[in-house]
């Protein structure tokens, strides 16, 4: 029989969804410094759409590099870490199809915080599409 844990979680309920917790992105870093994103915003391309804006800088590195910013026009402190969760699952189903070698930052606007996730990965896509790093990969 199984027994609840010390702490009162009882562990039957574990779904077999949460093998996908702690998956980490496998060929992309963050941007952190406000320098590194200072330089994307002033030499990158932008693009943009009712969701997102999406600016990319080409890297020497073999990776990529993402950031993501969502401002407090957004909403409060809940809502935009939302949005951003959102945005970084849906880059990070999808990190296989873009190129290597690049910096992307990712700005969440306003509309943003009613999307829903499929919208929010449709928008990362369609703007990885208009910069040119993004590649769909066929399936058989």
């Amino acid at each position: 029989m199984w027994e609840v844990e010390p702490y009162g979680f009882d562990f039957r309920y574990l779904s077999a969804d949460l093998a996908a917790v702690g998956k980490k992105m496998k060929n992309t870093q963050s941007l952190k410094k406000s320098k590194e994103f200072r330089d994307v915003y002033t030499n990158g391309r932008s693009y943009a759409n009712k969701y997102l804006v999406m600016y990319i800088l080409r890297n020497e590195l073999d990776l990529n590099r993402l950031g993501i910013s969502v401002s407090k026009k957004v909403g409060n402190s809940v809502t935009r870490n939302l949005v951003t969760r959102l945005i970084r699952e849906s880059y990070r189903l999808s990190e296989g199809n873009f190129k290597k070698g690049i910096d992307i930052v990712i700005i969440g606007r306003i509309n943003a915080k009613e999307a829903a996730f499929k919208d929010i990965k449709s928008a990362v896509e369609h703007l990885g599409k208009l910069q040119g790093v993004f590649e769909e990969i066929k399936r058989k």
